[in-house]
């Protein structure tokens, strides 16, 4: 299951570096960091966890669907801001600039759903979770992470640059405004909820789904 999640992640980095490296103006860039590894994984280690201790079943589901969730929306990131032009955001419809969260394009979602059904796949053929309900948590999380990137995710204004941007200070050094959101929600935090989300998606849908609609 990790493998599923970070060896694919790794090999879409790399595709349009030179682009992607131009995206001053996200929270995230370069090299995984700490944060980041947390932020990705640390619920699915605990849906493990509380698989060992209280047996598989929807915690499996919930542990896959966890990272069904980052591989969504870490597809979608990789392709969208490469191949899917400028996007729009999930609320308005509104185009953005490119990079910024809660922005979606035809082609980042179509890799989102590719993530899900990835690891989903995985997962089925692994004897962890019933691939189902692991690609549903995966859709559901990767949604969520581009709700709250439109709505709580901490937003800022550079007055130098007059652009956009979610760090603070900005790439260029001056202190950004805080214009939409919470200081405290940034992309880590959003990325760890969607995980959440994904989880609690996963372990529901194995819940609910009839037996034979959860193994097709």
């Amino acid at each position: 299951m990790l493998f599923a999640f970070f060896l694919p992640s790794i090999a879409l980095s790399r595709i349009g570096i030179a682009r992607k490296r131009a995206l001053v103006d996200i929270g995230k860039s370069g090299a995984r960091d700490g944060l980041q590894v947390l932020a990705n994984g640390g619920i699915a280690s605990l849906c493990a966890i509380a698989a060992l201790r209280f047996g598989p079943g929807a915690f499996g589901a919930a542990f896959a669907g966890a990272f069904a969730a980052a591989a969504a929306d870490t597809w979608g990131t990789e392709i969208g801001t490469v191949f899917g032009g400028r996007p729009r955001s999930i609320l308005t419809l509104a185009r953005i600039p490119t990079g910024l969260s809660g922005g979606v394009t035809v082609a980042g979602t179509l890799a989102e759903i590719a993530g899900a059904l990835a690891v989903g796949a995985v997962a089925g053929a692994g004897g962890v979770a019933a691939w189902l309900p692991v690609a549903i948590g995966g859709v559901s999380g990767a949604l969520v992470d581009s709700l709250l990137g439109a709505t709580l995710q901490a937003l800022r204004y550079c007055p130098r640059c007059g652009r956009a941007c979610e760090t603070n200070p900005h790439a260029c050094g001056t202190p950004a405004q805080l214009v939409r959101g919470a200081e405290w929600m940034t992309n880590d935090a959003v990325n760890c909820a969607a995980t959440l989300a994904g989880a609690i998606a996963a372990a529901t849908a194995y819940a609910l789904l009839p037996l034979a609609v959860r193994l097709f």
